[in-house]
């Protein structure tokens, strides 16, 4: 997949009080459970759809719902998934924002093909709750690289 050719949705960011090193590893502790839950992940087709692959998150690791495309630890960690209404990319950029401070960016890319595509963009995208599940998940980052 490429992630250039998706549309973009949003981008949420948050700074942390925490080295790179330590906002990557809150990266994968949280995603590790905090993500898409199993029972959701197949309910709308996610093709991965449980926790696999080596960890610290590396490339072709998996949590619910999406696969890791590429790893460049301390600086970029791209997810990809798809499922019945959806193709879409997860991408968490970290830059430094001063000594000791990380900027965490999570952008978000997706394409609704059809109409229960068009449906689910509705549901999850223009309702706030994708935004919503953005900001919830940084904040636990947060908190666990802190």
């Amino acid at each position: 997949m490429e992630i250039a050719t998706l549309p973009y949705v949003d981008e949420h960011a948050t700074v942390i009080a925490a080295d790179a090193e330590a906002v990557w590893r809150g990266i994968g502790d949280v995603l590790d459970h905090s993500s898409l839950e199993p029972g959701y992940a197949r309910l709308v087709g996610c093709a991965d759809r449980t926790a696999s692959g080596p960890r610290p998150l590396a490339e072709g690791s998996t949590v619910p719902g999406f696969r890791v495309a590429s790893a460049d630890r301390g600086r970029e960690l791209v997810l990809i998934g798809r499922h019945y209404f959806s193709t879409y990319a997860l991408v968490f950029r970290l830059d430094e924002a001063g000594p000791g401070r990380t900027r965490l960016r999570a952008e978000t890319r997706a394409r609704f093909p059809g109409p229960g595509g068009g449906l689910y963009r509705l549901l999850v995208i223009s309702s706030g709750a994708h935004a919503a599940l953005t900001g919830r998940l940084l904040s636990a980052i947060r908190r666990k690289a802190e």
